[in-house]
């Protein structure tokens, strides 16, 4: 589509601006839940394979969403689905709040737990997309800085969970109060939204069966599952692998977190300057290089400064795997949302079954300890970059 007009041009930069916002508020209500852990964790007494167990509901409410959150875009639109998306991750908050505050059972936070991961599916897949069809109508790569706003949210998600851990104000009123907001900024943010029409008229469904036979587009899943595996071991276990390696306090463990997304930040707003200087596969190669190092220093590192520096790198170097490889699903907006839908789908399964195998291992080994994991996978995951070149135009 050309910007010839003054109007389509506005329509895209309010578009451009919506999708910033969505962004940063699904970062935000993430980085709720993600910034209180130890506090739920210790308000149900669970050890770290129980921990573990229950972080899986969050993951299984994902996995249900994303395999037809493509056919939902394609069948109602980005900007209906987000509204019905953050009305329902926002119920999940409250719920969780309720669960871990109030009841302190965990089934009822596992509940609330599985509301996130469902409204967070269809969120996720819908964002993305719409972020592609504003990045196509632009003429240039911005999807890095979409998800800079999402690390936003989550910094300005941690930092607040950090500072009400450090008053000693319950899980009830944090979390609660922040799901009512979610589910009415979440609704109000996506207003601006482009409609996303395919260049080829076919069914969604169909199109999300065909991107499963594709070869690519299943590499480059891979890739953004130990990416995604990457990002999430951070987001659901830092903060406690501090608190149980290090004998923290539990506000040290929040800003810890905080200054992982802080870092991811950071690398995703100057994320576009390199991808435009060196090309995608270099920046993922460098990327994953960076953050199995940020991991060895925060597992390994003998004082608190290496410490530091290793959360420093890890969260630069997980900062770029996931838009990229968004960005890279979605080459061709006649099959976007297919597309992006099976990566999503791949890369979460990072998020299925990253709880599971970080309880087990930090069960046996410790939770310290068990990061060591990322740095592992990262390596055969190298393998799955090439997949994500620019296809060569016809």
């Amino acid at each position: 589509m050309s910007l010839s007009t003054g109007t389509a041009t506005r329509e895209v930069l309010t578009a451009r601006n919506a999708v910033f916002a969505t962004f940063f508020i699904n970062g935000f209500a993430l980085a709720t839940w993600a910034s209180r852990i130890p506090a739920v964790r210790r308000s149900l007494d669970l050890g770290p394979g129980a921990l573990g167990l229950l972080l899986l509901a969050a993951s299984v409410g994902s996995l249900l969403a994303l395999p037809t959150s493509g056919s939902a875009v394609q069948r109602f639109g980005a900007r209906r689905v987000v509204m019905v998306a953050a009305t329902v991750e926002g119920a999940g908050l409250l719920l969780l709040a309720v669960g871990a505050g109030v009841a302190e059972t965990v089934a009822v936070t596992a509940a609330g737990l599985f509301l996130i991961g469902l409204g967070n599916g269809f969120w996720d897949v819908s964002m993305n997309v719409q972020g592609a069809e504003v990045e196509r109508r632009l003429g240039r790569s911005v999807m890095p800085r979409f998800h800079a706003a999402f690390s936003l949210g989550t910094v300005a998600g941690a930092a607040v969970g950090a500072a009400v851990a450090y008053l000693d104000i319950g899980v009830l009123w944090h979390i609660g109060v922040v799901g009512l907001l979610v589910a009415v900024l979440g609704a109000l943010s996506v207003q601006g939204f482009l409609p996303v029409v395919a260049a080829e008229q076919s069914p969604a469904r169909g199109s999300a069966l065909q991107a499963w036979a594709e070869p690519r587009i299943i590499a480059i899943g891979v890739m953004v599952l130990a990416m995604a595996l990457t990002e999430g071991v951070a987001n659901d276990w830092l903060a406690v692998a501090m608190v149980d390696g290090y004998d923290a306090a539990p506000w040290v463990g929040a800003a810890a977190f905080a200054l992982f997304v802080a870092s991811m930040t950071v690398g995703r707003v100057t994320g576009t300057v390199l991808l435009d200087t060196f090309g995608r596969l270099r920046v993922l190669w460098g990327s994953m290089a960076v953050a199995a190092v940020g991991v060895l220093l925060v597992v390994l590192g003998p004082v608190p400064v290496l410490v530091v520096v290793g959360i420093l790198l890890w969260g630069l170097g997980a900062s770029l795997g996931f838009p990229v490889g968004m960005s890279a699903a979605a080459d061709d907006p006649a099959k976007a949302a297919g597309r992006v839908s099976v990566v999503a789908t791949i890369g979460y399964m990072a998020f299925l079954g990253g709880p599971p195998l970080l309880g087990f291992l930090g069960t046996h080994f410790g939770v310290l300890q068990a990061l060591l994991v990322v740095s592992v996978i990262l390596v055969p995951s190298a393998f799955a970059v090439p997949a994500a070149r620019k296809p060569a135009p016809d």
